[in-house]
């Protein structure tokens, strides 16, 4: 067990009362109510639905549901990009498949690349019966786009790439077996953020499934290897009343840090765990689905726009679910 994991304060019901409490719940005025959602815990803002992120058909299109969106500026860090916005994305179901659309606003729509699965089931050494769960940076230290990604569901992988669209080197960095007790370790989200005495650059969040699907996290001096993981969840379903959480992503506001990501029951929430992954208090819920949302909204990715706040979510059940738009109001 790490420093920080014997260091975690418990979390009982009076610490997830008063963390619900601190929230401010927005009513939505001057909004039709089917398209407003609440917002409030950790300041977390009304997002409301824009639009659905792809323009239909697409070139690439297997099982007609796609997963787990990675939104990413490239206009300021490479030249010659297709557009001034690259959406990462997958489909889930055999054979999966990485894939990227281009769109010139966050408020959509995204075109999708003509070569697109830009990652396929076809890894170097070994075939899988699927890839997705794509995650996507920028090393500046490198200058090289990294993708994070799980293929089988038990293992997340990373790879390379200088301009966005061709990525090389596909590499195991997490398996069940470095997280003692898990049978699956995926849907990773990787973010800059150095954690006390760990003498690291980046840290991971993803779902790792013990007795029930809960978050975990990783951290490494460079992203792309190093990395060293944690046996001790980071944030657990049973304070939410759920039976499990999964899509985590890092929200860095007030000074402090939170994971944001769905529950079992369909909504998203937030849980503030520190600068140095030492807390675990509760929230709540800051976004639950509108009715065109099909009962689940699952997997933010955020991004802001002229100052303009958005975030890009998985709609519907997993097996069917689309991409949606929404924008902070």
């Amino acid at each position: 067990m790490e420093p920080a994991d014997r260091n975690r304060r418990s979390v009982g019901r009076r610490a997830v009362l008063r963390g619900m409490a601190a929230g401010v719940v927005a009513t939505g005025i001057g909004l039709d109510p089917a398209e407003a959602a609440s917002a409030g815990p950790a300041g977390m803002p009304t997002y409301r639905y824009v639009r659905d992120a792809l323009t239909m058909p697409l070139h690439y299109n297997p099982t007609g549901e796609f997963i787990f969106p990675c939104i990413r500026g490239v206009y300021d860090k490479i030249s010659g990009a297709r557009s001034r916005y690259y959406l990462y994305y997958a489909p889930h179901e055999k054979p999966g498949g990485i894939c990227v659309a281009f769109g010139d606003s966050l408020d959509g729509p995204f075109t999708d690349y003509e070569q697109n699965p830009i990652i396929d089931n076809r890894l170097p050494g070994t075939t899988v019966s699927h890839v997705s769960s794509p995650h996507v940076i920028w090393d500046g230290a490198t200058r090289q786009f990294f993708c994070y990604f799980h293929g089988e569901n038990t293992v997340t992988r990373v790879a390379r790439s200088r301009d966005g669209l061709t990525f090389t080197d596909e590499t195991p960095i997490l398996s069940t077996r470095l997280v003692p007790g898990t049978s699956e370790t995926s849907y990773a989200r990787v973010f800059e953020h150095a954690l006390p005495g760990r003498g690291n650059t980046y840290v991971m969040v993803f779902m790792g499934v013990r007795n029930g699907r809960r978050i975990f996290y990783g951290w490494s001096p460079n992203g792309w290897d190093g990395w060293r993981f944690s046996s001790t969840p980071l944030v657990n379903p049973e304070p939410d009343g759920v039976a499990g959480i999964a899509g985590p992503t890092l929200v860095k506001r007030n000074g402090t840090v939170y994971v944001a990501y769905h529950g079992n029951d369909g909504k998203m929430r937030i849980t503030e765990v520190g600068p140095a992954f030492d807390k675990e208090v509760h929230l709540g819920v800051f976004h639950s689905p509108i009715a065109s949302d099909g009962g689940r909204v699952a997997a933010p990715s955020f991004g802001s726009q002229d100052g303009v706040e958005y975030m890009f979510y998985e709609a519907g059940p997993r097996l069917s679910a689309r991409i949606r738009i929404a924008r902070a109001v």
